[in-house]
Parts: C-alpha cells; sequence; structure tokens
C-alpha cells in the first residue's frame, strides 16, 4: 500500500503545479526508487487525458562514461535527451537518489566535461519554458540516501519532505494559493526597486557579506509550487553589463554548496561588473574551481532569490529544500532564467545558499532594496509579507 501522502502529492503535481490538461505529452524523469510516486504522477495524468511515460535516470550511464569514454564522447550531448525536451508539453523531475555521493570520487576536470553536454539540454529547456511552450515541476522522494545526508531516519525525512510541501494539511493546493498571494506583495514590491544590497558583518574568522546587484532590467518571480516541489522563494535575474551594472562586492555561504554530490564549504565569491573574478573554498575548491572555469557563462551571476518557506528551517544538503529555507538568500553563478531578465548561458547552474538568521554560522543580517531595508535577521519587516 503507497503512502497516502503520495497520492496527495501526485494530485497536486499534475492539478496545481503543472496543470496538466487533455493532450499533453508528458516526461517523467526518476530513478527507480521513486517508482511509488511515478506510477501516483502517472495515474493522476492519465485521469487528467494526459499521456505519461516514464524516462529511468541513473547513475550507471555516468559512471560509465567516466570511467572509459573519451574527452568527446563526455562532452557530447545525446540527441534522444534533445529529441525528448523538444516534444513533451509537461517534465517531472523526480529526485530519488540511491547514492548521492556516487561520482564525488571523479576527477572534477571529467565532471565538468560530462556537464558540458547538459548545456544543449539546459539552454532549449530554458527557452521553451520561458516561451511558455514547456511546463516542468521538480521534486524530491524521500530516500535513505537522501535522509542520511540530512542526517534523518527515513521516516523522519519523509516527514520533513511532505511538511515543507503543506501535504498534511487538507487542501495543500489551497494553501499554495495562499502561500502566493503573500509572496505576490513582496514581488510586486522588488519590481519597483533597481538594486538589492545584501549586508552581513564579519563572523566565525570571515569577512562576512555586502553584495549588490543590479535588478533594474529584471523580472521577479513568484515560485509558490508551480515549477518546484516543495517551493517559497521570489527570484530574478541580475541585470549584467552593458545593459546594466550587474553584480560587485564579496559573498561568504554559511552553508556548504552541494553539487553533484559535492560539498564545498565556506566558499567565498568575489564579483564585479557581475562575474566571479575571485574564488576560495575551505574545502573542495579544485571542484569549485573546475566548475566555475567549464565555460564562459560558468562564472557570470545568473539568478539572485530570497528563500520565503519557514516551513522549511534546517539545512538538509538537499538544494530543492534549502534554497527555499525561510531567512536565507541564494544566488546561483551560471545560467540565467530568460524571463528573469537574465539571458546568460552556461552548463552550470549552481545554487549557493547563504544564511540571514543569526546562529552558530551568521550573525544575521540586512537585505536592503535601493536603500531601503525590508528584511533583518531573515525576517521581513512587512507584516504582509511571507513569514
Amino acid at each position: 500500500m503507497r503512502d497516502p501522502r503520495i497520492e496527495k502529492l501526485a494530485q497536486v503535481l499534475v492539478k496545481y503545479s503543472a496543470s496538466v490538461r487533455k493532450g499533453d505529452v508528458v516526461g517523467i524523469m526518476a530513478q527507480p526508487e521513486a517508482l511509488p510516486l511515478v506510477d501516483a504522477i502517472g495515474e493522476a495524468v492519465i485521469r487528467e487525458g494526459g499521456d505519461p511515460f516514464w524516462v529511468p535516470r541513473t547513475t550507471y550511464f555516468a559512471e560509465s562514461l567516466l570511467n572509459n569514454a573519451s574527452d568527446e564522447q563526455l562532452a557530447r550531448v545525446h540527441p534522444v535527451h534533445l529529441h525528448y525536451i523538444e516534444s513533451v508539453d509537461v517534465h517531472f523531475s523526480i529526485m530519488a537518489e540511491a547514492n548521492t555521493k556516487a561520482l564525488s570520487r571523479y576527477a572534477p576536470s571529467k565532471l565538468a566535461l560530462l556537464q558540458q553536454a547538459r548545456r544543449p539540454f539546459l539552454s532549449r529547456f530554458m527557452q521553451r519554458a520561458a516561451e511558455g511552450k514547456l511546463r516542468w515541476c521538480g521534486t524530491q522522494f524521500p530516500t535513505h540516501a537522501s535522509a542520511q545526508d540530512a542526517e534523518m531516519s527515513l521516516a523522519q525525512y519523509a516527514d520533513f519532505v511532505y511538511a515543507a510541501g503543506l501535504l498534511h494539511l487538507p487542501d495543500p493546493a489551497a494553501a499554495w494559493a495562499k502561500v502566493h498571494e503573500k509572496q505576490q506583495r513582496l514581488r510586486d514590491y522588488l519590481q519597483a526597486r533597481k538594486s538589492l544590497r545584501f549586508l552581513s558583518p564579519a563572523f566565525a574568522g570571515h569577512d562576512g557579506t555586502d553584495l549588490t546587484v543590479d535588478v533594474s532590467a529584471a523580472t521577479w518571480i513568484n515560485c509558490a509550487g508551480k515549477e518546484n516541489f516543495p517551493d517559497g522563494e521570489v527570484f530574478a535575474g541580475p541585470t549584467l553589463p552593458p545593459a546594466g551594472l550587474g553584480v560587485d562586492g564579496h559573498v561568504n555561504y554559511t552553508f556548504p554548496a552541494v553539487y553533484q554530490g559535492r560539498e564545498v564549504e565556506g566558499v567565498r565569491l568575489r564579483f564585479k561588473a557581475g562575474r566571479v573574478v575571485d574564488a576560495s573554498a575551505r574545502k573542495g575548491e579544485d571542484f569549485l574551481f573546475s566548475m566555475l572555469d567549464q565555460d564562459e557563462g560558468a562564472r557570470n551571476l545568473g539568478e539572485i532569490a530570497i528563500g520565503t518557506n519557514y516551513s522549511i528551517t534546517q539545512f538538509s544538503k538537499n538544494t530543492l529544500f534549502d534554497e527555499k529555507i525561510g531567512g536565507t538568500f541564494h544566488a546561483a553563478v551560471g545560467a540565467g532564467y530568460p524571463e528573469s531578465g537574465n539571458t546568460n548561458q552556461s552548463a552550470l547552474h549552481w545554487d549557493m545558499v547563504c544564511d540571514m538568521r543569526p546562529g552558530a554560522l551568521s550573525p544575521g543580517g540586512t537585505i536592503e532594496a535601493d536603500g531601503e531595508v525590508f528584511s533583518r535577521d531573515g525576517r521581513f519587516l512587512a507584516s504582509d509579507f511571507p513569514s
């Protein structure tokens, strides 16, 4: 018997998040571990008149490529993947790793080449989504591997995952509609501003954060369960030169930056005119540089965002959740989302999360919009913003 929360999640994803309609071609990419959710989504899609199919995801081929392929093979996109992203009306991506560290012992230079194979797929994915031709949503299925990363039992992690999606409530879709209303007020406030500044004082041996981001030509996006689930953020594309000033200053990330199963600790990035000009890390620095140097766009900032989901309170080493934590902000180096006003292209899109709440990792901090503080120590000052 399936966990009833799986049925509930499938209904929310199909009817609320992706609004599946009659005749939609619906692709579901997922590891075999997520089959209970794949089946539930497939059934829900069929009931809506859509045509679902499952695309198995596995690390086997990635490992085989890394062990046996030439550099040319590593960097080559598979034509079936391009056909897929051109053909589907709806794309569901379900994360359900059996081993989140499966690729962590491979050389960063090899992983960077493998990452390049994703660039045409990622570029076309973002373009079709921006044009309104592709609806998509990514979510997490609880597995032992992810639970272990979060230092929880599987049962505890399942509770964490489903509570973050408000699936414990009688009508999760209605609850997310209310989240959308509050975030829309924040989004409208930010849309009228030209510049953001993130400030956090020196703390625990690092020089804090002082980052200014030009958002004068950005479009702020209200994320309330439509493209990520769970959700809870507002984001924009930094206005990069020559259209704007870009990004200047430095950021010290309080949480490890997690990518491809690698944890890079103590990341410090310094930006000038929207581009990373200096970088360092206490752990995993070689991997950090390999990712930043993989293509011309990887060092540009593609996204700036503020987490608004106060149901998520702890770091779990899973970016889907960590970037949504209420009281944090995150910035992604690499590819930008065209609909947000940033058209930077790269095979990389790496979200790194910075905590603005006072605690063991951070002294707290403020976020300013055009010189006005609207968030202090992880809390919005306006009572009608998310809380």
